[in-house]
């Protein structure tokens, strides 16, 4: 939960730096990549990145604008990563319009009532879940593995 726009504005920009290396490390070739047929693809899934910060600031009150549809993946791994960016340099000049107290009201979301620094701390946790999937399908994909929390094994090496 944020109490202060400063504290998730640090937050966001550390996570969108880690997000940006997983996605800068898709290749065009490697977008179709899943876990097992059916599943969410490594494209899919940057596009659903590039992509959900709109759904999640609607619902505190903020108007973010997507690159497309969800349904509208790009064949282009760069194309991607700039959606991704565009996006996220509008959820910091989005945010920066409320108070610290505005993100302690509440708003309807998800079946009921939460605090708008509670729904901004949910935006970066799905991220951060997503951004994980990413990087187990960019390792069985054989594509190099960035480090975000902490080196990869490829950076080790």
């Amino acid at each position: 939960m944020y109490r202060k726009v400063e504290d998730f504005l640090q937050d966001w920009n550390h996570e969108m730096e880690g997000t940006l290396r997983v996605l800068k490390a898709m290749t065009d070739e490697k977008l179709n990549q899943s876990i097992v047929d059916g599943h969410n693809t490594l494209g899919w899934l940057g596009w659903h990145l590039a992509t959900a910060p709109a759904f999640f600031c609607g619902e505190v009150g903020l108007t973010v604008t997507p690159a497309g549809g969800p349904k509208d993946v790009p064949n282009n791994a760069e194309e991607i990563v700039q959606a991704y960016k565009k996006i996220s340099e509008d959820v910091i000049q989005e945010v920066r319009t409320f108070t610290d107290g505005q993100l302690e009201e509440t708003v309807q979301s998800f079946g009921g009532q939460i605090q708008r620094g509670t729904l901004l701390r949910k935006m970066i946790d799905h991220q951060t879940h997503h951004r994980g999937q990413m990087t187990v399908l960019l390792r069985q994909a054989g594509l190099k593995v960035p480090g975000v929390m902490g080196p990869t094994r490829e950076e080790q090496m």
